[in-house]
């Protein structure tokens, strides 16, 4: 097996005496769609928060490429080919979607907007934000504003500001959130597209989503790990329909 891109050793995460994350490994390797679930409160968005920098870690290690990040900021670890969108979508809405991806793209090139810039880095920058944008769907709505966009349309955005920085490993925090069927359908296909590309940690609430793109999942409850593991193990392990998935996504005998 290739070298892990992410390995996250015993991670633990602690508010006063809320322990949101209690010594969690895992790792996702090159290329991988590696989904993490579980219920409500589990701790999986703290958990990607850590990986992404804006968390500090109380214990425990994250490497990244080989390298140990644990220590490293944000933009840092950017920089080193980590990107992530968020539950919540973090547009600047009275950019366009272009400006948005642009801006996106530029700050992983490490320099920002300047009247004197050169046109060559400009042109550079804008050609990755319109590409993003027709990666995701978007080309023909790169001149409007993203405060018009729809619900769906803000999350495909926020998937294209993070390939425009061409990252290695893409967190995404609920892609889906929000959005019908069609919408959902329309990030899986996308998702199917990524996987030769890059690695993905994903983390998902609709299971017809994780069970079409992830290669392993990993269920989180109460901030541990309950089991991780190729899909149809996880549909087949009693204790994860116990806690989470229920019967329906069970596996067939």
């Amino acid at each position: 097996m290739a070298e892990a891109i992410l390995e996250i050793r015993e991670l633990s995460k602690s508010y006063g005496a809320l322990r949101a994350n209690d010594s969690i490994s895992l790792s996702v390797q090159p290329r991988e769609t590696h989904a993490i679930i579980g219920p409500n409160g589990a701790g999986k968005t703290t958990l990607i928060s850590q990986i992404a920098g804006e968390v500090s870690p109380s214990a425990g290690s994250i490497l990244f490429r080989g390298r140990d990040v644990t220590a490293l900021p944000a933009h840092r670890r950017s920089a080193l080919g980590l990107a992530r969108t968020f539950q919540i979508t973090s547009v600047i809405k009275s950019f366009t979607a272009q400006e948005n991806v642009a801006t996106a793209a530029q700050a992983r090139a490490g320099h920002s907007f300047r009247f004197w810039r050169p046109a060559d880095r400009a042109d550079d920058i804008n050609g990755r934000a319109k590409s993003a944008l027709d990666r995701v769907g978007l080309a023909a709505r790169a001149d409007v504003p993203a405060v018009s966009l729809a619900h769906g349309e803000h999350r495909q955005l926020e998937i294209a500001m993070a390939l425009a920085s061409s990252p290695s490993l893409l967190l995404l925090d609920e892609p889906t959130a929000g959005m019908g069927p069609e919408e959902s359908q329309q990030i899986v296909r996308l998702l199917r597209e990524l996987k030769p590309e890059l690695a993905i940690l994903l983390i998902e609430h609709d299971m017809d989503v994780v069970f079409s793109v992830a290669d392993r999942l990993t269920v989180l409850v109460n901030g541990r790990v309950l089991a991780s593991g190729a899909p149809e193990a996880i549909r087949r392990d009693p204790r994860v329909r116990e806690a989470y998935l229920g019967e329906e996504f069970a596996a067939p005998p």
